[in-house]
């Protein structure tokens, strides 16, 4: 098994995971939770796994946004609602979403998320904070919870990955933001909107990123699609492992395309987005 199969996985189990950043029901439970606007949900409710944490872990662990951006929501959101009522809400409300908008999901669940949950118990969590909190949370009994549930610990152990990558190549939140942009993966706008840059700053990066070559005019230079082409492959490399412990991962891939893709079709989740998803194919 080559490393595409962690790309192919990250391309069915992302949307799935992102329902509980798009989903009228995940953005009323963290309503319901006490947790005030957008960005305290999203914060709170992604970095509940890890407990009460400062805003210096939440900073670090998800990168690329702006400090001023994560402290304007923790550590006030741990005020409003606690770790343990939001992880009791947010997976639950997922389930929801996911039942609304993907036709059958629930036997697709019964049959993926025991598989998931596998890859999820033989992935290496050494350096991979936020995939560490996730995969110690108990399965729930529901299975379409369970599917979230999985396909969340996975994404994170992805993303994890994909921070030390970027870090290994001297690039911070900012300039990692500012490269995805230039070779046309997110738009600088999104970017700029979701992430909390401001112009200035972001005009600072793309000048540093000219300096090494990386860019030019906001376009990234054949150098700086090389770095990009690389930096996926590693990241893909270093999250492929989990998926190996599966019989058949690529038949577990093929059934959850058309889940992906409902998610895709419901038009809740934007593309592009600020993760860089495109549609599955």
């Amino acid at each position: 098994m080559d490393d595409s199969i962690a790309r192919d996985m990250w391309m069915v189990l992302e949307p799935l995971h992102a329902v509980t950043y798009f989903s009228p029901e995940c953005l009323e439970a963290n309503k319901g939770v006490g947790l005030k606007g957008f960005w305290m949900g999203y914060f709170g409710s992604r970095g509940a796994p890890l407990g009460a944490v400062p805003a210096g872990v939440v900073e670090a662990t998800f990168f690329g946004f702006h400090p001023s951006r994560v402290r304007r929501a923790v550590p006030d959101a741990w005020r409003f609602a606690s770790p343990e009522s939001i992880l009791a809400a947010r997976g639950t409300a997922a389930a929801r979403a996911l039942r609304r908008i993907v036709p059958g999901i629930d036997a697709v669940a019964a049959e993926a998320a025991p598989m998931l949950h596998r890859a999820v118990e033989a992935a290496d969590a050494a350096g991979r904070p936020l995939f560490a909190a996730n995969r110690d949370l108990n399965m729930p009994n529901d299975p379409v919870e369970a599917l979230w549930q999985a396909a969340t610990a996975l994404r994170e152990h992805r993303g994890d990955g994909h921070v030390a990558v970027l870090t290994s190549e001297g690039l911070d939140g900012l300039t990692s933001n500012v490269l995805a942009a230039a070779v046309g993966a997110v738009t600088s706008d999104q970017m700029l909107r979701s992430r909390g840059w401001t112009q200035e700053q972001w005009d600072e990066a793309s000048a540093a990123l000219a300096a090494r070559g990386l860019v030019d005019g906001g376009t990234a230079t054949d150098a700086g699609r090389s770095l990009k082409s690389r930096i996926e492959g590693r990241t893909d490399a270093l999250a492929a492992p989990p998926y190996r412990v599966l019989d058949d991962p690529k038949a577990l891939y093929e059934r959850l395309v058309p889940a992906a893709r409902a998610v895709a079709d419901a038009g809740e989740m934007p593309f592009p987005n600020p993760i860089g998803l495109p549609r599955v194919g």
